[in-house]
């Protein structure tokens, strides 16, 4: 079976799928959810809804703000407690509406049956509509709001759809176990977005270590008969499921610095979307739950779980279901281990793209002291983007913003593969992340400075 990969870079750590053989499990209802109104990529949605409100699931509760901005829902029936600040994850200040559960009544019209429905609608429009209201965002860990990426800019055309299955991170075995149970849905998610972009090519792309998935997805792509959909197996390498290095391997086209995937002719999303799709246009259900993996190098395969939970449940209430908190664990983070984010809030919420609780012990995370760089070019190697973090990190400590401008720190991923592979320990990932700020304060204040200087121009014509 020929295997391809993207051309640039990337490292090869242990995947560490231990949770990959448990099923999914749908939690039970919290007494409270707490949903945040900023859980897409884009201007927070506005709250609809006051305290002392009763609501349904799938009721919607707060309205985009923007053109970039997306509905929000309640994944749960009660009362409205309140409306405020609450800290998330990284320990920020962000609206949630707390609800009280009160039961499971859902909206009129959502379909929770496990009827599979096939017959792809023909409306775009409509179906592009649907897909808004019923908030789905990209599920790969950007959120951008799906009805914006599947409606492309006047004069471009989508060529090819892929579908991101590659769960690249280790640990993270939720996108595996839904390819593994529902993948029809999710092939008739494609279906959908595949309509919705035109009739393109549409191309699953997963990882070689999940031989069942490309199975299961090359069964269900043959017996549906969707016409130009097919299942490209991909070497096992990270950060494989990044947006750029998809396209690369599947269409063997390159990104250019500062541009979109769809000047290159691809759409990607990841198979998580296309499942909430299929429930969002098929089933009228909004994106009020997902499915996330609780794993860890210190965690007991009986403790390892593949959960179906409710947006706006506490991570600590998940954990607690769980078990607990393993006894060894050090450090707690939200997602993979190379790109998720430390919890600095425990009892922060799920949002829409939560993929995990990850335990991780001591020796797992323990960093060693920084030595001198020694010159020995494995960060270039590694870097997915053709970068040189080496450079990078040294213009970082001089503060010279220009040239970290003109030498790309904008185009970093944030994929660590840099401080992987660095034999003196030194913290690329987190200079150059830094750095990358600098740089996108500086082209914020430039295109906020030319618009003034233009509105000013237009005034004085008047």
């Amino acid at each position: 079976m020929a295997r391809t990969t993207f051309s640039l870079g990337g490292v090869h750590p242990n995947d560490a799928k231990y949770a990959k053989d448990h099923a999914i499990e749908v939690l039970p209802l919290p007494q409270t959810v707490y949903i945040s109104v900023a859980q897409h990529l884009g201007a927070p949605a506005v709250p609809c809804v006051a305290v002392g409100d009763t609501v349904k699931a799938g009721q919607v509760i707060a309205e985009p703000a923007g053109f970039i901005s997306a509905f929000v829902h309640s994944s749960v029936s009660g009362t409205v407690k309140s409306i405020g600040p609450r800290k998330d994850l990284a320990g920020n200040n962000v609206t949630h509406i707390e609800i009280a559960v009160e039961g499971d009544d859902w909206v009129d019209g959502v379909d929770l049956s496990d009827t599979l429905i096939t017959e792809i609608p023909a409306d775009r429009a409509a179906v592009l509509d649907k897909i808004k209201a019923c908030g789905v965002v990209g599920l790969g860990g950007a959120t951008f709001p799906t009805h914006v990426k599947l409606n492309p800019a006047p004069g471009s055309k989508a060529e090819c759809l892929i579908l991101n299955a590659a769960e690249c991170e280790p640990y993270l075995t939720c996108d595996y176990r839904i390819m593994i149970e529902r993948t029809d849905e999710i092939v008739v998610g494609a279906a959908i977005m595949q309509m919705v972009l035109g009739g393109c090519k549409t191309v699953f792309g997963v990882e070689e270590n999940k031989p069942e998935a490309i199975k299961a997805l090359k069964e269900s792509v043959a017996r549906l008969g969707y016409k130009d959909m097919s299942v490209l197996p991909l070497k096992k390498k990270y950060p494989q499921g990044g947006e750029k290095q998809l396209i690369d391997a599947v269409m063997k086209r390159q990104v250019k610095s500062g541009g979109l995937p769809i000047s290159v002719g691809a759409v990607v999303q990841n198979v998580a979307t296309s499942l909430a799709v299929y429930e969002a246009v098929q089933k009228n259900k909004p994106l009020v739950t997902n499915t996330m993996t609780v794993t860890g190098d210190c965690v007991p395969d009986e403790a390892m779980h593949n959960y179906m939970f409710r947006i706006g449940m506490p991570l600590s209430y998940i954990a607690e279901q769980a078990g607990g908190v393993p006894q060894d664990a050090a450090k707690i983070i939200s997602g993979g281990p190379m790109m998720g984010k430390a919890v600095a809030n425990f009892d922060a919420c799920t949002v829409k793209g939560s993929s995990s609780i990850l335990y991780l012990s001591e020796s797992a995370t323990k960093r060693h002291p920084e030595g001198a760089c020694i010159r020995c070019g494995k960060c270039a190697e590694a870097c997915p983007m053709g970068l040189e973090p080496f450079l990078l990190n040294r213009l970082y400590k001089a503060g010279d913003v220009p040239a970290l401008e003109q030498n790309a720190a904008q185009d970093c991923i944030e994929c660590g593969c840099c401080l992987y592979t660095c034999p003196a320990n030194i913290p690329l990932l987190d200079n150059i992340r830094l750095a990358k700020g600098q740089v996108m304060g500086a082209i914020k204040a430039r295109a906020a400075a030319a618009k003034a200087a233009a509105e000013a121009a237009s005034s004085e014509k008047k």
